[in-house]
């Protein structure tokens, strides 16, 4: 798995994505579903119905870059909860296949600026 910068920002969507759709189309799903820039070089992830398959779209400071993972077995579980942004941890949890009931996590602190 490739490491996320720590100023990134996660956001999954989680209605089923067409798998063919690769850059412009994605790029055009960041602005229509989640109403942000998609050069802004926030991850963007977006599965199929089935689950087994996730894309990654981030700007790269002068491209985009896509990143996939198929399963050759099983499902991505999706993170409890409606939000569709995700933190480092929720997003290494979901894509190495680890169901998680309850987290509990110890107080840190957080920059609420950003």
């Amino acid at each position: 798995m490739m490491g996320v910068p720590s100023p990134v920002r996660i956001f999954l969507r989680r209605a089923a994505t067409d798998m063919r759709k690769s850059f412009d189309g994605l790029s055009g799903l960041v602005k229509e579903e989640f109403g942000q820039d998609p050069l802004c070089g926030d991850w963007f992830l977006f599965l199929n119905r089935r689950r087994d398959r996730v894309k990654v779209l981030y700007w790269d400071r002068d491209g985009f870059a896509l990143w996939a993972k198929r399963l050759e077995r099983g499902r991505f579980t999706l993170p409890q909860g409606d939000s569709a942004e995700l933190d480092r941890a929720a997003l290494t949890l979901m894509l190495e296949g680890v169901k998680a009931r309850v987290i509990s996590r110890s107080p840190r602190w957080k920059n609420e600026n950003r």
